[in-house]
């Protein structure tokens, strides 16, 4: 059993009102939760109750439980509950299926009560049951002496059938004896068990009861609450009202201790009026006060005391208006003022600016509106604060960066840019500085240039462009080697901007615009590709030469036999190629004749001696990067 402070209790109705007390209660001496948990409670005290103890959830006749939620039991006969009464999911209550024989089955000794005090006794219940026609648990409530004699009783009757889980309060007063405050607490069911008889139990208190107290905040419209901004010194009065008490009762005042979670007697405040004085409070705290009442020999103790209403005085924060603004800004922007939460706000700044609300706006704004904007926020609480925020304006400068320009490749030009401020071009490819108005440019391509003119956070831009010219640029390739009577094509590439091109001579060329033309020069020719800028970018210039070389005419046939007719196979162009290489196969590719130049036929010999007739195959390499000449050839006799 847990004794446990709980201010919350004084504004729990009860029920059976004709046996509850009509004055004020205190706080609760005994308050009895069962405590909580996540897995079954553990047993009571067997001293306490005269039944077996489970661990589950439904407990059959002369059993309980302690638990914190009971699932479908007993063919779905029980109520099923999720949590205790007050709504704790983990929360124990003491869950009893009612033993065959009427009898007592809940016994404790309530010890630490104040002498000839009236107290309520009260606890909450619930019938179990939700089918009809089975028995009803009936339950007496009994406070007695520690020697048996009864003092006051409460007899619940049967617990009525509810079609859903409903939690019903149950409770008495009664008075102490002078001589022996300590009580014993009796729970009788007067229902046998068997067919129902199934209870739950929660929440066992004793509370003093006696005179009735009340206060109030004197000029507080709700009369019980109150409050000031803070900032402010101020004080309150606090008057009761005691009706019930024979005049002998004393007083204490008290205030809660939200660190402690307690309330506590206020020095020398014994009166029926309190005056609480506030110097520098603390902001958004709520001071809470209430008036104990007790006979003169039991003040001391907070077991006898009687308890007032509470009076709250709030300590109301001041209003964040925390004022912001889109600063800082350029001359013809448009100024956005705002604050926070839905408070009034009322403006005030520079150029005889007024307005109110959460979100104002000042369009094309100058120089003159620049400096401190105030904010002046009131709230619900009629509390004030003031708050201020600092706009920057700069004046917006014009940049301007000159006149597009067109220039050939590798030619500087001079950048013309103005206006007020920093001045940055970018990019920088190709400029002499990148920091001053009026850089050279030299860019490789085509640029477009931007000029930013910077005045504090101000920056306007501007750009021009510099268009490059490319120079021409003229690639005949590789000179080319050919045979008379043969055609070779130029392959030709150009670069530059609006360029036009010439071959020359005009000897032997297909097409003399065309970059691949093709030619058929009977002697060596040097060709030259002429390229011109039409921009007026200059001329560029390349030559191919091509060499022609005289067609080799290979005979197939000779008859080296001696009768000084076609005896040599005789190749009459091979004179001109000096460096060629001649090889002769036979048809097992046996090489049986070879010569560098060709300055003596071949007689048709090998090693000095003749060669059969046959047919033989040649592989001449002219050593002019020309194709090799292949062939066959045949001695005869």
């Amino acid at each position: 059993m847990k004794a446990i402070v709980a201010i919350f209790f004084l504004l729990v109705p009860l029920w059976g009102a004709a046996q509850l007390c009509q004055g004020s209660l205190g706080d609760p001496v005994v308050n009895t939760t069962f405590g909580a948990g996540t897995g079954p409670g553990a047993p009571l005290r067997a001293a306490t109750i005269y039944y077996k103890y489970t661990g589950s959830p439904c407990p059959e006749d002369g059993m309980y439980t302690l638990t914190h939620s009971i699932p479908t039991c007993f063919k779905d006969t029980w109520h099923s509950l999720t949590s205790d009464h007050t709504g704790n999911p983990n929360g124990y209550f003491l869950v009893i299926n009612g033993s065959l024989q009427p009898g007592d089955f809940y016994l404790d000794t309530i010890r630490g009560l104040c002498a000839n005090t009236t107290y309520e006794f009260a606890a909450w219940m619930m019938n179990l049951l939700k089918v009809t026609n089975k028995i009803h648990p009936n339950i007496t409530f009994s406070i007695e002496r520690t020697d048996g004699t009864v003092l006051q009783q409460y007899h619940t009757g049967e617990l009525p059938m509810l079609t859903r889980p409903q939690w019903k309060q149950y409770g008495f007063y009664f008075t102490t004896q002078p001589d022996a405050p300590d009580v014993v607490l009796r729970m009788t069911d007067n229902a046998p068990g068997g067919q129902g008889n199934d209870i739950a139990l929660d929440d066992i208190t004793f509370r003093p009861c006696g005179a009735s107290l009340q206060i109030s905040i004197n000029g507080s419209t709700s009369g019980n609450n109150a409050g000031f901004c803070n900032g402010r010194d101020t004080s309150f009065t606090l008057n009761s009202s005691v009706s019930g008490s024979n005049g002998s009762l004393v007083y204490q005042w008290q205030q809660f201790n939200a660190a402690a979670n307690e309330w506590t007697d206020l020095p020398q405040a014994t009166g029926t009026q309190l005056q609480p004085q506030f110097t520098h409070a603390s902001p958004a705290c709520d001071y809470r006060y209430r008036l104990s009442a007790a006979l003169p020999v039991n003040i001391s103790r907070a077991a006898c005391r009687v308890v007032s209403n509470v009076n709250s005085i709030a300590v109301h924060a001041l209003p964040a208006a925390q004022p912001g603004s889109n600063s800082p800004l350029c001359t013809g922007n448009t100024l956005q003022l705002t604050a926070i939460n839905t408070s009034e706000k009322v403006w005030q700044g520079p150029a005889g600016f007024t307005g109110t609300g959460n979100a104002l706006g000042i369009t094309g704004v100058q120089l003159a509106n620049a400096g401190w904007y105030k904010v002046t926020t009131t709230d619900s609480n009629h509390c004030t604060a003031h708050d201020s925020v600092n706009v920057l304006i700069d004046e917006m400068p014009v940049a301007v960066a000159g006149r597009d320009t067109a220039v050939c490749q590798g030619t500087a030009v001079q950048l013309h840019g103005s206006g007020k401020g920093a001045f940055l071009w970018t990019p920088k490819n190709g400029l002499s500085a990148s920091t001053i108005a009026n850089p050279r440019a030299v860019p490789d391509s085509t640029q477009h240039y931007i000029l930013s003119v910077t005045n504090g956070h101000c920056t306007d831009t501007a750009g021009t462009t510099i268009q490059v010219y490319q120079k021409p640029i003229a690639d005949v390739g590789q000179d080319i080697t050919m045979f008379e009577g043969d055609t070779a094509s130029l392959h030709a590439q150009v670069w530059g901007t609006n360029v036009s091109w010439q071959w020359n001579p005009l000897v032997a060329i297909d097409n003399p615009q065309s970059l691949q033309p093709v030619v058929h020069p009977a002697a060596d020719t040097s060709y030259t590709l002429t390229v011109h800028s039409n921009e007026g970018c200059g001329t560029a210039y390349d030559a191919v030469f091509v060499r022609v070389y005289k067609k080799v005419h290979i005979p197939n046939t000779f008859s080296p036999n001696g009768d000084n007719i076609n005896d040599d196979w005789r190749i009459q162009e091979l004179a001109t190629y000096p460096e060629a290489v001649l090889t002769v196969f036979n048809r097992y590719g046996q090489a049986v004749y070879n010569s560098k130049g060709y300055n003596k036929p071949w007689n048709g010999t090998y090693n000095g001696q003749p060669l059969p007739v046959g047919t033989y195959y040649y592989v001449i390499d002219l050593k002019n990067k020309t194709q090799k000449l292949t062939g066959w050839v045949m001695i005869l006799k």
